[in-house]
Order: structure tokens, then C-alpha cells, then sequence
């Protein structure tokens, strides 16, 4: 087989391993739920953990990320030695992920779509494929802007921020090829396609809080509703207190 059909062959495999909707086979096996129908409506780990809990949650995103580092081996295996083509093989995986040939179905008013999700894990797992190692920084990284930022969309769209700045500082230091910093800036831009209304509810303020923004957030409310009943109980000080005269038998 010609070169040409060996790539070709690889990022169609990429794609299809991209595509397949872990998130939701794992919230039906565990609830019985469709969660296209729950939340954002993604089959990512986050909305499977919404779905049904925690573990179909991590269970989810492992496989996700999954997705994105097993482009290492597809590509090892069909075109090797060529870094644009573990780049885009990583590409597709998360392209797959987020338009899932496996659930197309029909728009409203016309037409057809294809649902998946936000894309974070599988790019995460598509840095690991490009250098493994990169997980270890990507990771804890991203652990600090879930909990300090505190909004589970800005920390899916740091993961290909901070694959870039790692990818950048690597070619630069001549350790890597520059078609990396390239996938991080691309992965970046297909999560935050995706994440569009994530990041209209970030401009409008309406975004759901996680980490210690909403820990900060719920403990300012409880005090307010504290305070709200604690005024609503105590007696007003310019209220006046009629005299009551004694009886006095007349």
C-alpha cells in the first residue's frame, strides 16, 4: 500500500477510535440514562458524571484520554517517522470525539448533526501520544485552574493552551519538532468551538462555578441568608412598645 493510503488509513482510524461515545455506553450501563439528554447534552466525563456519578465520570474522561493517546500507536503502526501525521492524527481523535459519526442525527428544521464533546480529554491524551511526559505538567496545571479559577470549561480549553507552551518551549530548545506547538494551538481552537456557549455564560457571568469559586460563592450565600433571617427575627428598635395602665377597679 502506497504511503498516501497508509496515512490516509491512519487518520481514519484515529477519528473512528475518537469517535466512539464512551460517555454515553458507560451513563447507560450505569443508569440507564441517554445522557444527550442530561445537562449540556455531551458525552464527555464531565456531563456523564452529572448523568451518573462520579466513578461513570472518571471512567469516561480515562477513556477519552485514551482516545487521544492511542493515535501514538495507530500512527506507529501505519506511518511512522512523520510528526505532521502524528499531529493530525491526534486532530482527528478529537474531531471524532466531538462529531461522533456514531451519533449523527436529525436537526430540527433540517438537515443532520453530529454530538460528542467538549474535546479536553481526548486532547489531553493527544499531548501524551506527542510526549508523554506532558501529562505530568498538563495535569496538575490544569487541577490549579479547576480549583482556584473555578470553572470546568476554562480548565478543559487550558489543556491546549498549556500543551502549546510546552510544545513551544520544547521546539524552541530544539527538542521537538514545531508541528507540535501547532496541535496545541489547534486543539485549543476545536475546544473552544465547542465550548461556545461556555463561553457566553463566561461573558454574561452565568457560568456554573466548581472548585473554590464555588465553595467561596455557596459560603457567601449562606451568610446572606443568615443575615436575612436574623433581620427578619429581631424586633425593631424604633418600633414602639404601648403603655398598658394597671387596672384600677373603677
Amino acid at each position: 500500500m502506497s504511503e498516501f493510503w497508509m496515512i490516509t488509513l491512519t487518520l481514519a482510524l484515529s477519528y473512528i477510535v475518537g469517535a466512539i461515545p464512551f460517555g454515553l455506553l458507560i451513563v447507560w450501563i450505569f443508569k440507564g440514562k441517554d445522557v444527550r439528554l442530561v445537562e449540556s447534552g455531551r458525552t464527555g466525563g464531565t456531563n456523564a458524571m452529572r448523568a451518573a456519578g462520579f466513578i461513570a465520570g472518571l471512567l469516561t474522561a480515562g477513556l477519552d484520554v485514551l482516545k487521544g493517546y492511542s493515535t501514538l500507536w495507530i500512527v506507529s503502526w501505519l506511518a511512522p517517522g512523520l510528526p505532521w501525521v502524528n499531529v493530525t492524527a491526534a486532530l482527528m481523535a478529537i474531531l471524532g470525539h466531538n462529531y461522533s459519526i456514531f451519533l449523527i442525527e436529525k436537526r430540527i428544521g433540517g438537515g443532520v448533526r453530529l454530538r460528542g464533546g467538549a474535546g479536553g480529554a481526548p486532547a489531553f491524551g493527544g499531548a501524551m501520544a506527542l510526549w508523554a511526559p506532558a501529562g505530568l505538567i498538563i495535569l496538575p496545571l490544569g487541577i490549579l485552574v479547576y480549583i482556584f479559577i473555578g470553572y470546568a470549561s476554562v480548565t478543559t480549553m487550558s489543556i491546549g493552551l498549556f500543551a502549546s507552551g510546552i510544545f513551544l518551549v520544547r521546539a524552541i530548545q530544539g527538542l521537538s519538532p514545531w508541528e507540535y506547538v501547532f496541535y496545541g494551538l489547534a486543539a485549543l481552537i476545536i475546544v473552544m468551538w465547542a465550548l461556545r456557549p461556555n463561553l457566553a455564560r463566561l461573558r454574561d457571568g452565568t457560568e456554573r462555578s466548581v472548585g473554590l469559586r464555588a465553595y467561596l460563592q455557596k459560603r457567601q450565600a449562606g451568610k446572606k441568608d443568615l443575615a436575612s433571617k436574623v433581620s427578619t427575627t429581631r424586633p425593631s428598635r424604633n418600633r414602639r412598645v404601648r403603655k398598658v395602665e394597671p387596672y384600677s377597679g373603677r
